[in-house]
Parts: C-alpha cells; structure tokens; sequence
C-alpha cells in the first residue's frame, strides 16, 4: 500500500543544497507487540523484524528518522508482568529517534511513567500533559533534530478526550481540547521560527479523525507538514491531505510500519515531492535483528515459567473481532465477572478484551494478553430509565461514524434492539421481561469506566450515587474470570443477541 507524489532523483530537485530528502518511519500502538506470528504459514510482525528493517533502511537512506506515536504499553504478558520496563528496554535497543505519550502510557500511574521516562534512551515528548494544580508540564513538549543540514521540529500532543486513564491519579491531566491544542501547536510553532526549521512533525495520540479536524484548524504561517497519529488504530492505503497537511497512522502493532519518502524544498520549508506506504514487517522486507531478539526471548522464558499453564479449555475459539459490536469472547467475560460477582449486569468495556480470538486451549498467558486490565470492579444502583439512557448514548451515531468512543459488552439477561433511524429501542428487556423506568439493578463498572461515567455513558457519578454509594466487589477483575474459566472448563458461548443495531 503506498500514496506516491513521485519521489524523484535529479532533474528539477537536483540543487542538493534547497532540495533534500527525508525519511520518516512511524509506528503507532505497539501495544507490547514483540513477537512474531504465524499467519498462514509466515512469519509476521514482532520487534525482531521491525528493528531490522529499521537499521536498513538506515543504512541505506542516512537521512533517516524513527517515531513513534504512543501507546508502546500495554497489550502482552511481557509488557504487563514487568510493567512497562521490558518495553522501554527493548525500545531503547530499537533506538527510536522521538516519541510521544499514548492513552496507554499512564496505565501503570503517572509517578511509574515518569519513572519509566528516566529509564529511556530516546526522547519522549508531549506539550499538554502536565499537573492540575501549577500546570506544569510533565515531559518536554517538543524536540528539534537536526539530521542531514535540515531541522526537523517534532510536537508531542494529546487531548482530555483520550487521557481518561490520568483521572485515575486525580494529580496530573490534559483539560485540552482540540482547539486549544492547536493553539498551542501555533505558540511552539511561532517561538521556533527563528531557527529556521525546515520540516515540521506533529506526534498526535487522538484518533485519525480528530488528526484531520485539528489539520484544519492549523494556520497554514505556522509551517506544519505532517501529521503522524495513532489511538484509532487506522490502517490507511494513502495518505489523507488536510489543510495541506499530510495525515498518516500505521494501523496496530508490529505487522507493519510507516514510511514517507520526502523530498523537503528547504528554501521554502515545504514538501516538494513525497511517497507514503505502509510495509509490511515480514522475512520478504525485513531482515532480523538476532540481538533484540535474544532480549526478547530472555523476557519470554521469564513469562513462559509463570504463564505457561493451562487454565481451560473451551469447546471451541472464542472471537472478538471488533469493538463495536457484541462478541461471543466479550459475552463470556461479562458473564463471568456477572456471575461470578453477584450482579444483575455487568457492562464490560470492549476496549479491555485486547486480542481477537481466545481458545479452545486457554493457557494463563493466552487469557492475560487477552484481559490485561487488572482492575477493580464497582457495583452500582442504577434504575431502568437511566440504563436505558446510558446505553443509548453507547450507540450513538457517533460510533458509527468512526470517532473512537467506548463500547461495551453485556452480561446474560439484557436483550436490547436499536433502530438507528429511529434513534430509539424497539425492545429493552432483562430475563424476557421489559425494563420499567423504576425497575433498579445493581450494575458492575470497571475503575476507568467508572472514573469516566460521563464520557463513557453521557451520565454524572451524582445522578448513579443518589441511587446508593458505590461498592468495591472485587480489587482484580483478571483474578474473577481466571477463576470462573477454571471452574467452568468446555465452555461453549456463541453471540447471543443481547444488544442488535438496526
């Protein structure tokens, strides 16, 4: 896949002191994708591969930069037994040129990311992160480099919209929406004219169609060239110019890897000509780096002697293919912490079951890279009218329209129908019989989306608590569905219709 404005050689662009080439490599949500996998018989992705086709082409085009735009974390059994720390020490052997912070970068808490940071070889940046109460900032919000006789400026951004995490600290946010953060894209911009930059780079972590409502906002004086996101996950076939702003991201993952071919006109500060594909990571493009990978499989030894047992056996693959739909992966982990719990419902956030497929052998390791969310789980009283209410918004156009909102999963008992022309239910029932407004039931809510009630179900935490104080039901939601599987071994779950679009 590649979006080609020719890169040419000679000719117009032979005056090699206006005219000089760059290469940008970009990943986005890694996610701990370190190794490789089998799919159809080839071998595919893992940091291996990626790290060697990196050092080639570096040796092959001196002017070469590597960024990543956030989210390295989370994801896999090697990032999350060790924290985040395995990451960063693979990360540093890949060497990237500079980094912005992801979502998923404040998983572990923002005093372990910031520990983390003192660990990292590469700059990380971010120019809107920062503590509530002076607003200082956590990371350094830009970098210059300077490769090849040119100035590359590079802006690390993101938006309150994807840093709900940080409410878990209650110390550190962003409180930038996506107007102020171009605002602040325009002041960096200004106060670094002076140094003549030739190239201008956002690293943006806020999904592709906030990437192209914030290019248009930019002012063309400010320089910006090219956008390079991630958090959407979005795998593009070309680039998509915006305000005349190149907009890119790579998917998720290892599998591939960005690539812009650019020819900067350096008298102007501009892009004269350019070449954006999406590589594939695989034996045909990429050679293996052995040294990372002696690294990796250090780790793996660790993780296989703790995570190598099997805890159940399904009777069949359970699926999770997408998060805006139900799954037979995400109706049996609401099931379990339902039952398991003592609750009426469980609303489980889709976005916590992290791999698309799990079974029929399920060893520990399977079902942590599958749920590695380990967090509390709340109860709640909510009554039918506010249920209602909140699952509606859940289904908004919204979703449908490709903005990156949350989604859940529901637990046995709810059958719920959505016209989407209508805007309105068809049919709302729990254990064959219709919710009334009055009707009350204890709800289960994981930390975050507890913590994000508003953004999550456009609901307040005072309207759920004057209904009754929430209560902790259990400290390690991976614990209670480890525990349910071992129980309940040739589990069996299809897709049973609870919530269906129409």
């Amino acid at each position: 896949m590649e979006n080609t404005n020719v890169v040419p050689d000679g000719g117009q662009f032979s005056d090699t002191e206006r005219y000089k080439k760059l290469v940008l490599l970009h990943s986005n949500d890694m996610h701990g994708d370190f190794l490789a996998e089998d799919v159809d018989n080839k071998l595919v992705g893992g940091v291996g591969m990626l790290s060697g086709y990196i050092n080639k082409v570096k040796e092959e085009e001196p002017n070469t930069l590597y960024c990543i735009a956030g989210d390295m974390f989370r994801g896999s059994v090697i990032d999350s037994e060790f924290q985040g720390m395995s990451t960063i020490e693979i990360m540093n052997m890949i060497s990237p040129d500079v980094v912005t912070l992801g979502n998923h970068e404040v998983d572990y808490g923002v005093s372990h990311l910031l520990f983390l940071e003192k660990c990292a070889r590469f700059p990380i940046i971010n120019a809107n992160f920062h503590i509530k109460t002076n607003g200082a900032r956590l990371f350094k919000p830009y970098l210059v480099k300077e490769i090849g006789g040119m100035k590359v400026l590079f802006i690390g951004i993101l938006t309150e919209l994807v840093i709900a995490q940080a409410k878990n600290d209650g110390k550190v946010g962003t409180f930038v929406n996506i107007t102020e953060a171009a605002e602040e894209i325009g002041r960096i911009c200004n106060a670094h004219n002076s140094l003549d930059i030739d190239f201008t780079v956002l690293l943006t972590h806020i999904g592709f169609e906030e990437d192209k409502k914030l290019a248009a906002m930019l002012d063309p004086a400010w320089g910006v060239d090219v956008i390079i996101g991630g958090h959407s996950h979005t795998f593009l076939k070309e680039a998509e110019k915006v305000n005349d702003i190149l907009i890119v991201q790579a998917g998720t993952g290892t599998d591939q890897i960005g690539r812009f071919d650019i020819v900067i006109d350096t008298a102007n500060n501009c892009v004269a000509e350019y070449k954006w594909q999406s590589v594939p990571i695989d034996k045909e493009h990429c050679p293996v780096d052995t040294e990372i990978e002696k690294l990796i499989n250090a780790y793996k030894s660790k993780t296989d002697a703790k995570y190598g047992r099997v805890i159940t056996r399904f009777n069949r693959k359970l699926t999770h293919p997408s998060r805006t739909q139900e799954t037979s992966l995400g109706d049996l982990m609401a099931d379990a912490l339902c039952k398991s719990l003592g609750l009426d419902i469980m609303l489980l956030g889709s976005g916590s079951v992290r791999t698309e497929e799990l079974g029929p052998i399920v060893m520990l390791g399977d079902l942590t890279n599958a749920f590695p969310y380990d967090d509390e789980v709340f109860m709640v009283k909510i009554s039918g009218a506010q249920l209602k209410r909140m699952v509606k918004y859940v289904v908004r156009d919204e979703v449908w329209e490709g903005a990156h909102t949350e989604f859940y999963q529901f637990s046995e008992g709810l059958h719920m129908v959505y016209s989407r022309a209508d805007h309105e239910f068809k049919e709302f029932k729990f254990k064959g019989t219709d919710v009334a407004d009055d009707q009350m039931f204890t709800v289960g809510l994981q930390l975050f989306h507890y913590n994000n009630m508003e953004s999550s179900f456009g609901i307040t935490h005072a309207e759920i608590l004057a209904n009754a104080p929430r209560r902790t039901v259990t400290t390690s939601a991976r614990e209670v569905i480890e525990e349910y599987l071992t129980e309940n071994q040739h589990l069996d779950v299809g897709v049973l219709d609870r919530l269906i679009i129409q």
